[in-house]
């Protein structure tokens, strides 16, 4: 049996066209015209592109830092040892610490967000990968979670540096924002979440490669958001 809408959804479902595609500006001007839930929602980007993750090439991974930031703080545990795991700490790491802190995360302590580890640590978080894989928490080079420079990770995915990857069919969602954000930092992180993904398109794509982008917040319809053809075509 089929769930009846909210009258609240209804309400916001009605704002938007579903057949059309609205600038960035508006886009975000609508999505902030919804009612709004008893709590401060997550505003959500999601973009359909045009890639087959089975081909290494296209399978897109990486990290931004947002102009204004996502609105949340991130638990972050660091896999360092001598002054590297010192600037760790000062850092902010919730966690520092190299052959224990692997044996505790093994153990199942996985109450973090994000681990972050300098490379000569990976010969002990490699045994990790069963463990923080699927939950999306194993450290890389391409996301910038394994990197010399721990201290400025730390820092950076503490304050909300967020990482995104492919799903199995292409996709790509991230968090840009709160419903409680001014409607231009929103924008300027659509903006920027947008570029960032135009400049890792893979050389191997033909056609048009962001099918579709779409924004919402955690309890509200989606709005189509209208992209450059001339740049994100070939």
């Amino acid at each position: 049996m089929a769930v009846k809408a909210s009258r609240r959804h209804r309400e916001n479902a009605s704002k938007v066209d579903p057949t059309k595609t609205y600038p960035v500006e508006e886009a975000v001007k609508i999505l902030g015209s919804f009612r709004k839930t008893k709590f401060d929602e997550t505003v959500n980007l999601s973009v359909k592109l045009n890639l087959d993750p089975r081909k290494q090439e296209q399978n897109l991974r990486g990290a931004v830092s947002l102009p204004h930031g996502t609105g949340k703080s991130k638990r972050v545990i660091a896999f360092a040892e001598g002054t590297a795991a010192e600037a760790a700490k000062a850092a902010g790491a919730i966690e520092v610490g190299s052959a224990e802190l692997v044996k505790k995360v093994e153990g199942g302590w996985t109450d973090f967000d994000v681990a972050v580890a300098t490379p000569d640590m990976m010969r002990h978080v490699g045994k990790l990968g069963k463990v923080l894989g699927p939950q999306g928490k194993m450290p890389t080079p391409k996301s910038g979670t394994v990197t010399p420079d721990v201290a400025t990770a730390v820092r950076e995915f503490s304050a909300g540096k967020i990482e995104f990857r492919t799903d199995a069919a292409g996709n790509i969602h991230c968090p840009i924002g709160k419903r409680s954000f001014d409607g231009k930092k929103i924008e300027d992180n659509v903006k920027f979440m947008i570029e960032r993904l135009r400049a890792l398109k893979p050389t191997t794509v033909k056609g048009r490669y962001m099918q579709r982008v779409v924004i919402s917040a955690a309890m509200s319809p989606g709005v189509a958001v209208t992209v450059d053809e001339q740049q994100s075509a070939e």
